[in-house]
C-alpha cells in the first residue's frame, strides 16, 4: 500500500506559469487521501524560493520542506566537504550558492546555463577539473520541454562532454541520483518500497526511481513525453496515463 507520493514539477503539475489541467485537484486529493507528497524537481535554472512562490501563485500551498531541488543538495554536499564551487550554472540559480567559499578546495558545479554556457567558461570548467576539482552535476537530463513547446537541450550532453573530456565521471545530485530519491522518501517517514513516483520523463523520473528502489512509478503523457518513450527504458514504467489526475486515480485504485 502506498504511504508517500513524489512528484515532478514542470511537465506534470504546471508547463511555464500556468497549472496543468486537474493538477491542484488531484495533489488535494493525495492530500485529503492521507498520503506524505514531496516534489522533486531537476530545474537547474530556477531557486527554490522561486518555485515555492510559482507554487503558491497556483494557489498550491506547498512547505519548503516539501520541495527537493539538486541546486540545494549540491549546497549541503559541498558544505559537508568544506568545498567553493566554480558555478556553471543559469544566473538565476547564483544566489543558491551565496556564501560558499570553501576551505578544502574546490568543485565544478554545472547544470543548465541556458544562453550563457559558452566555450569559454565550459574550457574554463574543464581546465579546474583536470586541476583536481571535484565535478558535480545538478541533473543529467537529456532534454526539457521549453517555452516553445518543442524540445531543448539540458544540462545532461554538456555533463557527458565534460565526462568525455577529462576522463571523470560526474557526482549526479538530481534525478536519477538514488540518493535524491532516498533522501526525499526518508524525510517523509516512508520505506521507498512504500512510496510511488509520478513524473513526465521516463529516464530521470521513471525508470530512475524504481532502480532506487522506489515501489512504483507513473509515467504521464504530458510535459516533455513523447510517444513510445515507456519502451525505451529499464525499468519500466509500473504504468502510463494520460496526465496526474488519471496517476492520483491510480494510486487511489492500487492503494486501497
Amino acid at each position: 500500500m502506498a504511504k508517500g507520493v513524489l512528484l515532478d514539477l514542470s511537465g506534470v503539475v504546471y508547463q511555464d506559469d500556468q497549472p496543468l489541467p486537474g493538477a491542484a485537484e488531484a495533489i488535494a486529493r493525495l492530500r485529503g487521501g492521507g498520503f506524505s507528497l514531496r516534489f522533486l524537481t531537476n530545474t537547474t535554472r530556477t531557486p527554490k524560493r522561486s518555485i515555492i512562490a510559482r507554487l503558491h501563485s497556483m494557489g498550491l500551498e506547498v512547505g519548503a520542506e516539501e520541495v527537493f531541488t539538486p541546486a540545494r543538495a549540491a549546497r549541503d554536499w559541498l558544505t559537508s566537504r568544506k568545498l567553493a564551487p566554480f558555478l556553471v550554472v543559469h544566473p538565476d540559480l547564483v544566489e543558491e550558492f551565496a556564501d560558499l567559499k570553501g576551505t578544502g578546495g574546490e568543485a565544478v558545479v554545472l547544470g543548465d546555463a541556458g544562453e550563457t554556457l559558452t566555450y569559454n567558461l565550459l574550457n574554463l570548467a574543464f581546465r579546474r577539473l583536470m586541476g583536481g576539482a571535484e565535478f558535480l552535476a545538478l541533473a543529467r537530463n537529456r532534454t526539457f520541454k521549453d517555452r516553445d513547446g518543442e524540445l531543448s537541450l539540458d544540462a545532461g550532453p554538456f555533463v557527458a562532454a565534460l565526462e568525455y573530456a577529462c576522463r571523470r565521471q560526474a557526482v549526479v545530485l538530481g534525478k536519477p541520483s538514488p540518493d535524491f530519491f532516498v533522501t526525499a522518501v526518508e524525510s517523509m517517514d516512508c520505506a521507498p518500497q512504500d512510496a510511488v513516483m509520478i513524473g513526465d520523463d521516463a529516464e530521470a523520473d521513471v525508470s530512475g526511481a524504481l532502480a532506487a528502489g522506489i515501489g512504483r512509478a507513473v509515467l504521464v503523457r504530458t510535459g516533455k513525453y513523447r510517444p513510445g518513450d515507456e519502451e525505451r527504458v529499464a525499468p519500466a514504467p509500473t504504468t502510463t496515463v494520460a496526465d496526474l489526475s488519471e496517476a492520483v486515480a491510480w494510486i487511489a485504485a492500487h492503494s486501497a
